[in-house]
């Protein structure tokens, strides 16, 4: 409880009005001091719970920054650089892909995403202990996180409607890019992996066509038939070369994915996939403890023919119908190892202030991911 009031305090005290504006007057109060009372509570652990949720909470508000920022001012490639600076100040290694050598390793559905944008696109690559590690639970555990700066849908262009707040689809890159920094200042050179394909979403000249045929890393064709479907197409991409070349063992990828989880479970429940079930069990005792709300929904394999193309191995949507699943159902075509798909569509901001948050980005999934990276043998088997 220590922690997560300490936490809550902090998360509880940012206001995304002060990025852009000065002397902003309406933000929270600045706390100097937090008195927790406890009788006959250890005094040291007490202590030590609320620092490590202090901790947390500013990773939180390290990526509510991040995502709050406007397209116009972060790009692909200033995502890039704010990954480097935050490597550089955590002791995390970095790698930044460009396209050249994206298009080397054959990473046919990232590229084809970002081809319509003036801002070509960044495979952000994050590491934390030594290359090869495994962490005390003997995993390589990835954190994948999908970075659409913009998604205006491409050729299959959005309603104007809410457009602006597709400066928000890169949440999930922001939050495994804090989540790792996080992790490294609780427990430094503790082995995890995380990876953003960051992009804009673009229509243009060289767009991405509805139809076109794309291959993906892992040799599977793509049939494109929405070209906002994008997401689903870097991450795969992403958790390949994660699984392939970093040598992952376990992937859990975020991303605000589908208009169908958000209008499932609102803004308040993220949907959750994931196989096997035992893995999916330890995230969700991550996000249990964590104060996270997550709901299981099922792999149905009888949607997966819908994914079926006349012309390649699959395409990148179906019928609206079950989107949500199917979406999930896509994602596992591109890994091989234990994998949960956080669907945070609905999560991941809210539209409007509330008593305990701001409109904007909420931090969503990043407390949960920064448990499972630190959880112990222990912790797990109980």
């Amino acid at each position: 409880m220590a922690e997560l009031l300490a936490r809550g305090v902090v998360e509880g005290s940012f206001e995304p009005a002060t990025i852009y504006r000065d002397g902003y007057e309406s933000a929270p109060p600045a706390l100097d001091e937090l008195i927790l009372i406890a009788p006959g509570a250890d005094a040291a652990a007490l202590k030590k719970a609320a620092e490590r949720g202090v901790v947390i909470g500013e990773g939180a508000n390290l990526a509510r920054r991040l995502d709050n920022r406007s397209a116009n001012d972060v790009t692909p490639e200033v995502l890039a650089g704010e990954a480097e600076a935050i490597a550089r100040k955590h002791g995390l290694s970095v790698d930044i892909i460009k396209p050249e050598r994206a298009a080397e390793l054959g990473m046919g559905m990232f590229l084809a995403v970002g081809r319509g944008s003036d801002n070509p696109p960044r495979m952000i690559v994050l590491r934390s202990g030594e290359e090869g590690a495994k962490d005390p639970l003997g995993r390589r555990l990835a954190l994948v996180g999908k970075g659409v700066c913009f998604d205006s849908g491409g050729i299959s262009i959005k309603p104007a409607d809410r457009m602006e707040e597709m400066k928000m689809d890169k949440t999930g890159a922001c939050t495994v890019i804090a989540a790792i920094a996080t992790v490294a200042r609780l427990s430094p050179g503790r082995p995890l992996i995380a990876v953003a394909p960051a992009v804009e979403n673009m229509p243009g000249s060289h767009s991405t066509r509805p139809g076109d045929i794309v291959k993906a890393m892992n040799g599977k064709t793509v049939d494109v038939l929405n070209t906002d479907a994008e997401g689903r197409l870097i991450l795969g991409d992403a958790m390949t070369y994660a699984e392939r070349n970093l040598g992952a063992t376990h992937i859990v990828d975020v991303a605000t994915l589908t208009g169908a989880i958000a209008r499932a479970f609102g803004d308040q429940v993220t949907g959750a996939f994931g196989t096997p079930q035992e893995f999916y069990d330890t995230v969700a005792r991550a996000g249990e403890r964590a104060g996270e709300r997550y709901w299981q929904m099922p792999m149905v394999e009888e949607y997966r023919h819908d994914l079926d193309s006349v012309y390649a191995d699959l395409t990148n949507t179906g019928s609206v119908e079950g989107g949500g699943i199917k979406s999930a159902l896509f994602l596992r075509e591109f890994v091989t190892v234990p994998w949960v798909h956080l669907d945070i569509a609905g999560t991941a901001y809210f539209r409007k202030k509330t008593s305990y948050a701001p409109a904007g980005a909420t931090g969503v999934s990043l407390a949960t991911l920064v448990e499972l990276a630190l959880a112990q043998p222990s912790r797990v088997s109980s």
